[in-house]
């Protein structure tokens, strides 16, 4: 048996081998990879993960696999790649490669300086639910569509949706695949003992993919729970949550930091 609303101190093969097929609606996480970061000397069985995370996602959930490269002799290792390959062949669909764009950077003499990493968003089959976030400004938002067309494979010109409606444009349309957070002290999250973790989660990363993917009461995990931060955002947004977290140290850390929003939903109730 495996309990809601409980991270647990273990391995995230060992919670996620209790859960039944086809249990999970969202996976929102982000791993630790190419040792970029220390992890209390903890390591992860990829491969493995990946397979479970397919068999325990409902036909038309998500996962979402925050990852990026280091670069090792001069080259960047592709790991997130790999991954995503991988994901693939154990049976996801890639739904969407998106970009996080970090405040934050990694400085280089001999690149341009690295401000990426990669939202893989994974699917069991189509999403069953998408609730796109429209807060992009529409420089045009106020003033009557105007029709609109575009090319064909051989040249030749062909409206499109756009030449088809009519009415005012809307001040907000849908954002893009490209994210700029804000990362940092006070930045990633207000809760300063979240930054007793090493790398963490941003707040406003997680909040929106699990808005994205997710409905209130829907079951979202986060097998590398690290500081909390999905679980926070899953209380915060009415959303259920389950969570493993390796380390003893960490597991504490993200306990204590989501305790005070969890007797705030208590009171509420």
């Amino acid at each position: 048996m495996i309990e809601i609303n409980r991270i647990y101190n273990e391995n995230n093969l060992d919670t996620t081998n209790r859960m039944p097929d086809n249990f999970l609606d969202l996976t929102v996480t982000s791993p630790p990879y190419d040792n970029l970061r220390t992890y209390n000397g903890f390591s992860f069985d990829f491969e493995n993960l990946a397979k479970e995370l397919f068999r325990v996602t409902k036909i038309g959930g998500v996962v979402v696999w925050v990852v990026g490269d280091a670069t090792i002799n001069g080259s960047e290792t592709l790991t997130s790649f790999k991954q995503a390959i991988y994901f693939r062949e154990v049976g996801f669909n890639l739904h969407d490669t998106m970009f996080y764009r970090r405040q934050s950077r990694f400085p280089d003499d001999k690149r341009y300086q690295n401000a990426i990493e990669y939202m893989f968003v994974f699917s069991k089959n189509e999403p069953k639910t998408i609730n796109l976030i429209a807060d992009k400004k529409n420089l045009t938002g106020g003033t009557t569509r105007i029709g609109a067309s575009e090319r064909n494979i051989d040249g030749s010109m062909r409206e499109t949706w756009l030449s088809k409606t009519s009415g005012t444009i809307k001040n907000f349309g849908i954002r893009d695949n490209i994210w700029e957070i804000q990362t940092g002290f006070n930045q990633s999250s207000k809760d300063i003992i979240a930054f007793e973790h090493p790398a963490i989660f941003p707040e406003k990363l997680a909040k929106d993919h699990i808005l994205s993917w997710s409905n209130e009461n829907d079951l979202v995990y986060d097998p590398f729970m690290g500081s909390g931060t999905t679980a926070k955002m899953c209380i915060i947004t009415n959303r259920k949550y389950i969570g493993s977290e390796i380390s003893a140290e960490y597991y504490e850390l993200a306990n204590k930091r989501i305790k005070p929003y969890e007797d705030q939903l208590k009171l509420a109730i």
